[in-house]
C-alpha cells in the first residue's frame, strides 16, 4: 500500500486505490470523498430577478453549530480575501442562473483550510441568517423579494454591492444544552430582550406570558449586533446577551453567551468542530451551588417578598416579613431551592452589604460591589449569577420526597413531548441499547432506550399520549 507523505497526495493516493479495487473486484464499487480539514461552512447569499439578473450579498460564516444545525452566524467571514470573496460569489452565481432561479436565495459551501471551497447544497429561500447580509449591506432583502415577485428589475448591480462593518448573530433557543441540547418546553414567566440602539437588533415572536409547545420549531427569536469591525460587533452582541432574561423554561441563553466570550471565538478561530473542541468551557458540568450564592438568593429572595398588609392595623409586625421577634434580635430562616440543590440560610437583620434596587441585587464584599439582575414572578425569584440565570423557589418538602420515591429502573421523559412509538411490551426481555419508546416534540424525535439488559416491568405511556418532562415511561428489571 502506498503511504502518503504529503496531504497534497491524498487524492491521487485515493483514485489509484480506486483503481486496484476495481480491477480486482471486477464490477465492483468504491465511493471515494475529499477529506477536508477543518471545514468551515460557508454560505452566499444571491438574488435574482426575472430579467436575467443575479447577484450575490458577500458571504455568511456558519460554522458554530450543534446538532448540524446553525446556532452562531456572522457576516462578513472573517479571514476571507477578496478574491477568495468574488470566487465563491460568482461560483453561487452560476449555480443559481444554471437552474433559471429567481429571488432569494444561499448557495452553500464547506471551505477547507487550504481555501479550497466545495459545493453543499442551495436553500431556496430567504434563511434564518438574513439579518446579518441586511447589516452588513444596508439593504431589505424582504422589500428586495416582493419587488422582484412584481416582476421588477434588481435595484443595483454586483458592483455597487455595499459591505458595511461586521454583524454577528445567535439563535435563541428553548432546549436544555446540558441535556444533548433536547428541546425545552413550558411557559415564558419570565422574558425581558435588550435594549434597543444602535447596532442592536431583536427578533422574536414570543413573549412573557407565552407557552411554547412541543409542536412547533424551539426557536424563541434572534439576537442581532452590528459594529464597525468584528471586535465591536462581538462585545456587542455580549452586552445584548447579558441584559437578555429569561425564566421558566431551559433555554440556550447562557451557553450563546459562553460561545461570544470564548477566546478562540474572538480570535475567529473558526469551524465546524468548535463546540465538541470547547465542549468542556461551552457546557461546563454543574457544579454546587456557593455560599456565596446562596447567601445573595436568600438576601434577595427575603427583599423581594410581596409584603402582607392588614386593613385594620398597618403597623402590625404581624403585617411584615421582615423576621421582628419581640424580645430577641430580627431573624429570618429561609430554605431554598435552585437546579435541585437546596440550603437552610438564617439572615439577621437587613445587611446593608446586600440592596435590592429596581430589580437589580448590589452585593459588597471586601470593598468591591457588584450588580446582579434579580427579579421576582410570584413565588420565584430569577438571579442573575456568572453568567447564568437561576431559578430560585422556597424549598417544597413533598415535591422532594415525591422525586426521591421515583420507581427503581424508571425512565422518565427527557422533555415534553408525544409518544409516536411503543416498541416493547410488558414482560419483553431487552439488551442494552434497545430502543424502547420514541418520543417526539418540536419536529424531532428522540429515542428511549435501555441503560442495561433487563426485563419490562411496566410501561407507564401509550402511542399518541402527550407526556410531561420527568413522566416515567417504562419500568425495568
Amino acid at each position: 500500500m502506498k503511504v502518503v507523505e504529503d496531504v497534497s497526495q491524498l487524492a491521487e493516493a485515493l483514485a489509484s486505490a480506486q483503481r486496484e479495487a476495481l480491477s480486482s473486484f471486477g464490477d465492483s464499487r468504491m465511493l471515494v470523498e475529499k477529506y477536508l480539514l477543518k471545514p468551515r461552512h460557508v454560505e452566499i447569499q444571491v438574488f435574482a430577478d426575472q430579467h436575467g439578473h443575479c447577484l450575490y450579498l458577500n458571504e455568511r460564516d456558519c460554522s458554530i453549530q450543534r446538532r448540524h444545525q446553525k446556532v452562531v452566524e456572522e457576516a462578513p467571514a472573517p479571514g476571507l480575501s477578496p478574491e477568495l470573496r468574488k470566487a465563491m460569489g460568482e461560483a453561487a452565481v452560476r449555480a443559481a442562473q444554471a437552474i433559471g432561479y429567481v429571488g432569494a436565495g444561499t448557495v452553500e459551501f464547506l471551505l477547507d483550510a487550504r481555501g479550497e471551497f466545495f459545493f453543499m447544497e442551495m436553500n431556496t429561500r430567504l434563511q434564518v441568517e438574513h439579518p446579518v447580509t441586511e447589516a452588513i449591506t444596508g439593504l431589505d432583502l424582504v422589500a428586495w423579494q416582493i419587488r422582484v415577485a412584481r416582476g421588477e428589475a434588481l435595484p443595483i448591480s454586483q458592483e455597487q454591492v455595499p459591505l458595511l462593518g461586521h454583524a454577528i448573530e445567535v439563535r435563541l433557543y428553548a432546549e436544555d444544552p446540558g441535556n444533548d441540547f433536547l428541546p425545552a418546553t413550558g411557559r415564558l414567566d419570565l422574558y425581558r430582550e435588550s435594549a434597543a440602539g444602535p447596532g442592536r437588533r431583536v427578533d422574536s415572536g414570543v413573549e412573557e406570558g407565552d407557552s411554547v409547545s412541543p409542536f412547533y420549531d424551539p426557536m424563541l427569536g434572534k439576537l442581532i449586533a452590528w459594529g464597525e469591525n468584528r471586535e465591536q460587533a462581538r462585545l456587542r452582541l455580549l452586552s445584548m446577551l447579558d441584559e437578555f432574561a429569561i425564566g421558566g423554561l431551559k433555554t440556550n441563553l447562557a451557553f450563546l453567551r459562553r460561545i461570544i466570550a470564548h477566546p478562540a471565538f474572538a480570535e475567529a478561530q473558526l469551524d465546524t468542530g468548535f463546540i465538541p473542541r470547547y465542549q468542556e468551557q461551552l457546557l461546563p458540568a454543574p457544579s454546587e451551588l456557593s455560599t456565596d450564592f446562596w447567601h445573595a438568593a436568600a438576601q434577595a429572595f427575603a427583599q423581594s417578598q410581596p409584603q402582607r398588609t392588614r386593613d385594620d392595623d398597618p403597623q402590625s409586625p404581624w403585617s411584615t416579613l421582615n423576621g421582628w421577634r419581640s424580645g430577641l434580635p430580627a431573624q429570618t430562616s429561609l430554605h431554598l431551592s435552585c437546579a435541585g440543590q437546596d440550603r437552610a440560610i438564617s439572615l439577621g437583620a437587613h445587611s446593608p452589604a446586600y440592596q435590592l434596587q429596581n430589580e437589580h441585587l448590589w452585593v459588597e464584599q471586601q470593598g468591591l460591589r457588584r450588580e446582579h439582575r434579580a427579579i421576582r414572578r410570584g413565588d420565584t425569584l430569577y438571579l442573575h449569577w456568572q453568567g447564568d440565570m437561576h431559578a430560585i423557589t422556597a424549598y417544597d418538602p413533598i415535591a422532594a420526597a415525591d422525586a426521591s420515591h421515583n420507581q427503581h429502573g424508571g425512565l422518565t421523559a427527557p422533555m415534553n413531548g408525544s409518544i409516536v412509538r411503543v416498541l416493547v411490551s410488558t414482560g419483553q426481555s431487552v439488551e442494552a441499547g434497545t430502543q424502547l419508546v420514541v418520543l417526539e416534540a418540536m419536529k424531532m424525535e428522540h429515542s428511549i432506550r435501555a441503560p442495561q439488559a433487563g426485563v419490562v416491568k411496566a410501561l407507564y405511556c401509550q402511542e399518541g399520549e402527550m407526556v410531561s418532562e420527568g413522566c416515567a415511561l417504562v419500568e425495568l428489571e
